[in-house]
């Protein structure tokens, strides 16, 4: 099937309406194409939905099985029609079985062998997008039935922590910072980003289960000074860079804890030299601000601090800096 083909049968699903193209191309590399013979069983009661499905050719039947040994026909899907695409939403049980009426052609992502867990970890950003579209369309279908959606439910809330949640470290994901820290944000903010320097080297040098390693050590870090805070929230932006969010937190405080994280990196014991390999200590290139004091604007705190602190990196890093306020700079290149 051409990927033309492919992306119209994406389309098809609301889940992938309005994703960026660079999303699209990834998702079409997920897909695994199948056919079932007349009988077979696509999924049984209890079975996890973790794929959803679009029939190409065939029909596929929804029933259950009742207690006296009757069955109860649900419904029939065939030939461009989408199943199973608002439990894999919910990441459901289901409550039906599914059997190949006849010889069945179909499309499922993700692709036969892969869960959204593996995806969430190959691409992050994009499974994140996919997770908040799953959101939106399970409150439209809610309320297309005059049902509400609780933000407490238990379901809704995990949800939302797989949409966030970054899958190497636990940290919040930048998706987190970007679309709902605006709804959370209570003057003063206090934002501490942070990358550790020369950790290409380490990478380059041990490989990336080493990095992998080092960056469950700093989101230790992190979530501790969150913990000694009392709230926030303790963020990965993008590869090694990461941050704090600090509610009601001021510049004083927010030096303090800056500096403190800039202290406890330093602290990460070092890794010994060996054959071929000087040696690797931990430091770190620290940079704080505070909203609303240096900026009107959270985005723009966001960006600008972002960039800031790319440019104290590539200036030697190994240090703890303020944000300069109004300042406009250029995001640089970070390699």
């Amino acid at each position: 099937m051409s990927d033309c083909n492919n992306l119209d049968i994406l389309k098809k699903s609301s889940l992938f309406s309005g994703l960026l193209t660079d999303d699209e191309q990834y998702i079409m590399s997920r897909i695994s194409h199948f056919q079932m013979r007349k009988g077979a069983c696509l999924f049984k009661i209890g079975d996890v939905a973790e794929r959803f499905y679009y029939i190409k050719e065939g029909s596929i039947r929804v029933f259950r099985t009742k207690a006296d040994g009757s069955t109860e026909e649900l419904a029939l899907f065939t030939a461009q029609d989408l199943l199973g695409e608002f439990d894999f939403a919910r990441h459901a049980h289901y409550d039906a079985t599914a059997l190949a009426r006849e010889d069945t052609e179909l499309v499922c992502f993700p692709a036969i062998g892969l869960s959204l867990d593996d995806l969430k970890k190959e691409k992050p950003d994009t499974v994140s997008r996919i997770l908040l579209k799953s959101l939106s369309m399970i409150a439209n279908r809610l309320r297309s039935t005059q049902k509400l959606i609780s933000e407490n439910t238990t379901w809704v809330q995990e949800l939302r922590r797989r949409a966030y949640e970054d899958p190497g470290t636990g940290l919040w994901n930048r998706a987190f910072l970007e679309e709902e820290m605006r709804r959370e944000l209570q003057a003063p903010t206090t934002l501490i980003l942070m990358k550790p320097d020369r950790f290409k080297i380490l990478v380059d040098s041990l490989g990336h289960s080493a990095g992998d390693e080092a960056m469950m050590r700093i989101a230790g870090i992190l979530k501790s000074l969150v913990r000694q805070f009392g709230r926030g929230w303790a963020v990965r932006f993008k590869s090694n860079e990461v941050g704090l969010c600090l509610p009601r937190c001021g510049a004083e405080t927010g030096r303090e804890y800056a500096e403190r994280l800039w202290n406890l990196i330093n602290l990460i014991p070092p890794i010994k030299a060996d054959t071929g390999f000087p040696g690797f200590s931990f430091t770190a290139t620290v940079v704080y601000g505070v909203w609303p004091d240096m900026a009107d604007d959270w985005d723009f705190l966001v960006k600008q601090q972002y960039a800031f602190m790319l440019e104290q990196w590539q200036a030697g890093g190994n240090r703890v800096v303020p944000f300069p306020e109004n300042i406009k700079t250029k995001v640089p290149n970070n390699g």
